[in-house]
């Protein structure tokens, strides 16, 4: 049996550190508002001792818990325990191990230190499938990567290097993502919040007016969408480089997938092959637009981010030209041409863009509607602002309708079967045909009315179902029983047999 060994001490400083700084951060704000009150220095008696307290509390206990804390891994499993004053112990089996990855923020790079969680599988609740080693030294945590996924001493062979590397001109995707405008009206929120701390809230709002008071209200409105989609392109710069710095995304021996990325919190994100069942290649409009495109993993036992991490654990690839994100998807896949070009697609049927159609059309004019009666009730502007918006919105729903149904399409190509749908961000999945292990078939009233239905993949990998859209009724299930035989074929015996009992 495996020596029980300890975490790295230096997590104390580590802790003490964040908290001191999140005590600054959160303090300066109190100090202000305390000394509207009260004079300066008093303000800073009462929040510098408390600053003091939270930070030598947090540090104390953190202590504690690095000397109740200890981890050995076995030829059989990988055990943490904790013994203070209740005594808990988690083990994971090491052949249910499904993902390894590593996270250093920077002040673990500081002190040499990664946190090294270890998972059994999305599909289990969290607290059980697991298991967090924080911290270990860089050294100590690569090891026990290694190890928790090379189960299986392979054969010495090289490794096939990088299947894909940062190209800094990919940037140039950033302004046209769905990021730059969120991060701009958040940037917005952001100003407005500052000017409430300092009781100036009216104040910028009298200076944006002074600033456009002179202007069309409809210029003023381009104006400042305009000044709020360029600040949030310069947070989606930032972003970018922070999230994708140094990223690699290369093949180990063991085979093993491995993605490395992050400028201040670096992050490295392990895929076994074997567990590997598909790729999807994602196309928001925006990235469409310019000729670009990201490589989603589908696999068993992935990692899902929760509330406290966002991390993003199944993209192999950031938006990049599209003809690359395809050539990834084959690599990745190990086939000479991914299946997401050479699978020949089949339309769906006219029905499905009148589906469309009404959906986008009726969800702008719902819009439309809404700001012409409260025009009516309120103010004659939101009737003016109502038909503005109606001239460039309903041409561009319809031809968002038309692009949607242009874009649904299915096929068959080799082990994979292929879906594509979308507008505002098309997807195509290529899924292993042998991962599928069972169909959903949903159909709607609307549906049922029109001969449609939709058709979804059940499989234990990625999101745990890809869906064909309003495809047509009978194309659905033969194409089901293509793909899958096992599955279908009894159940559409039945069926036929029943028909023949009735005639």
């Amino acid at each position: 049996m495996s020596e029980w060994l300890t975490l790295d001490r230096r997590t104390v400083r580590v802790t003490a550190l964040t908290f001191a700084g999140l005590a600054v951060g959160s303090g300066i704000p109190a100090v202000i508002a305390l000394s509207d009150g009260l004079s300066f220095g008093i303000a800073l008696l009462i929040v510098v001792p408390c600053a003091l307290l939270v930070v030598g509390a947090t540090a104390l206990l953190d202590l504690l818990r690095w000397q109740a804390t200890r981890y050995r891994l076995t030829d059989e499993r990988l055990e943490k325990r904790f013994d203070l004053v209740l005594k808990t112990q988690k083990s994971l089996p090491r052949e249910r191990i499904r993902s390894v990855d590593l996270t250093a923020n920077p002040l673990h790079r500081l002190f040499g230190l990664a946190v090294l969680t270890v998972g059994t599988g999305q599909h289990e609740s969290s607290e059980n499938a697991r298991l967090k080693l924080d911290p270990l030294t860089r050294a100590d945590a690569e090891r026990l990567r290694v190890e928790l996924l090379h189960r299986e001493q392979p054969a010495e062979r090289p490794s096939d290097g990088p299947i894909a590397q940062l190209d800094w001109g990919w940037i140039r995707y950033v302004p046209a993502s769905f990021l730059a405008p969120a991060l701009g009206l958040a940037a917005v929120g952001v100003v407005f919040k500052v000017a409430d701390w300092f009781q100036a809230g009216g104040g910028v709002v009298r200076w944006a007016i002074d600033l456009f008071g002179d202007l069309p209200l409809v210029a003023s409105i381009l104006i400042l969408a305009v000044l709020i989609w360029l600040l949030g392109v310069l947070g989606a710069v930032g972003l970018f480089v922070e999230m994708w710095w140094d990223f690699r995304l290369e093949r180990e021996p063991g085979g093993t997938l491995r993605v490395h990325r992050g400028l201040f919190t670096t992050r490295s994100i392990s895929i076994e092959e074997k567990r590997l069942r598909g790729v999807e290649v994602v196309e928001p409009i925006g990235d469409r637009l310019t000729g670009a495109a990201r490589v989603d993993a589908i696999a068993t036992g992935m990692r899902k981010a929760d509330d406290n991490d966002k991390t993003d654990y199944h993209t192999l690839l950031p938006a990049a030209p599209l003809a690359l994100a395809n050539e990834v998807a084959a690599a990745v896949l190990d086939e000479p041409v991914s299946p997401t070009v050479s699978a020949r697609l089949t339309g769906h049927p006219e029905a499905a863009r009148g589906r469309r159609l009404r959906w986008w059309l009726g969800s702008v004019l719902v819009v439309l509607a809404t700001l012409a009666l409260l025009g009516i009730l309120l103010t004659d502007v939101l009737l003016i602002i109502a038909g503005a918006l109606a001239v460039p919105l309903i041409p561009l729903a319809v031809a968002l309708a038309l692009d949607a149904y242009r874009n649904l399409g299915h096929g068959l190509t080799g082990e994979y079967l292929v879906s594509r749908h979308g507008a505002m961000r098309r997807s195509t999945v290529a899924l292993q045909r042998s991962g599928v292990i069972g169909w959903t078939i949903k159909q709607s009233i609307f549906q049922r009315r029109k001969g449609l239905l939709t058709l979804e993949s059940t499989t234990a990998a990625g999101s745990g179902g890809y869906s064909v859209y309003d495809i047509g009724e009978p194309d659905g299930i033969a194409f089901a029983d293509q793909a899958v035989p096992d599955l279908l074929t009894q159940f559409l015996d039945t069926s036929a047999a029943t028909d023949k009992s009735r005639v």
